[in-house]
């Protein structure tokens, strides 16, 4: 399911009524704790959090003209999605996040490269979250996402 939106607003209007609380409370623990730097935007046709050029003139290698991807919430057909570029690029804020996850839910982890999906609106780990958005700050995302892409 993609949501057509211009503004994060549209996109927010757009979601499904029974997963808007969760959505806008999983923004709302992202927007509260992610490094002051990131910049909210729609991004891939998500609400993402992204690292500006003004701090990270070289943007995205997949397209330059646009800013560096860190954080990314979609509502998908059968989820809500969270991207996290962090989890994916380094290994041992992976296995941090992996290792807290069932402390923090019964819910069974459905995750992929940097992608957790939360089937069920009620069991999503909003304090770990909040806790994983704190985790990684833009220098660390820039110096991590670097070392990948000059190999």
């Amino acid at each position: 399911m993609k949501i057509e939106a211009h503004t994060v607003n549209d996109y927010l209007n757009a979601i499904p009524i029974d997963r808007r609380e969760a959505f806008g409370k999983l923004r709302e623990v992202i927007l509260q704790n992610k490094p002051e730097e990131l910049e909210e935007t729609l991004s891939y046709g998500m609400i993402g959090y992204v690292v500006p050029h003004s701090i990270y003139p070289d943007g995205y290698h997949c397209n330059p003209k646009l800013p560096l991807p860190f954080i990314n919430i979609a509502s998908q057909k059968n989820y809500i999605a969270l991207y996290h570029s962090g989890i994916y690029a380094n290994k041992g804020l992976y296995n941090w996040f992996v290792g807290e996850y069932a402390k923090h839910t019964d819910a069974k982890l459905d995750m992929g490269k940097s992608c957790v999906r939360f089937k069920k609106v009620d069991t999503i780990p909003f304090d770990l979250i909040g806790e994983l958005v704190k985790k990684m700050t833009v220098e660390e995302w820039i110096a991590c996402y670097e070392s990948a892409i000059k190999k």
